[in-house]
């Protein structure tokens, strides 16, 4: 057991890091690319740092990263501007209110709570389409991008477990 004290975080490799890697496999699995015939998975990979950052520790630079995040989503992805930022800013809220209720849960239970809080992303999302084009979004689409991004979790787990521990003052 070391008596050393926990270091700071460093915003850059907590946030700015992980929110990069994110938007670059967006990229990726953004590009036309067929295999098989059948297009590549489009998983929210942002939802990683959207779950983690709120049960790493409270932070105000959180939102504003989150915020900016979608809002490159919109534009890669042709939505509403906004609609990925509000969408994924409900669901740092929701993680964020519930972090007491997580921490020292296992593995399994983080994950059923990480897919939780993506399914309340994603029909939040589903919902401000619905209102800004008057139509019904594709319900298959989103129960694929739900699973999708809901295998993402082991990811986000190592970014907690990577950081967990790092300020004791949120503890």
């Amino acid at each position: 057991m070391s008596l050393q004290a926990a270091r700071p975080l460093d915003p850059w490799r907590w946030m700015g890091a992980p929110a990069l890697i994110c938007l670059a496999a967006t990229l990726l699995l953004g590009l036309p690319f067929r295999l098989l015939g059948l297009q590549l998975p489009e998983p929210v990979f942002p939802m990683i740092c959207v779950f983690s950052w709120a049960v790493i520790r409270p932070s105000i630079l959180s939102p504003v990263v989150i915020l900016l995040i979608g809002l490159v989503l919109d534009l890669l992805w042709g939505t509403p501007f906004g609609l990925w930022g509000l969408s994924m800013l409900i669901g740092y809220g929701l993680t964020l209110a519930m972090r007491a209720m997580m921490t020292g849960q296992s593995r399994m239970m983080m994950w059923i709570w990480y897919v939780g809080v993506t399914a309340v992303v994603l029909v939040a999302g589903f919902l401000f389409t619905m209102l800004h084009s008057g139509a019904t979004p594709n319900v298959v689409g989103v129960v694929w991008q739900l699973l999708a991004t809901g295998l993402l979790y082991p990811f986000a787990h190592r970014l907690i477990d990577r950081f967990d521990d790092a300020d004791v003052r949120f503890r």
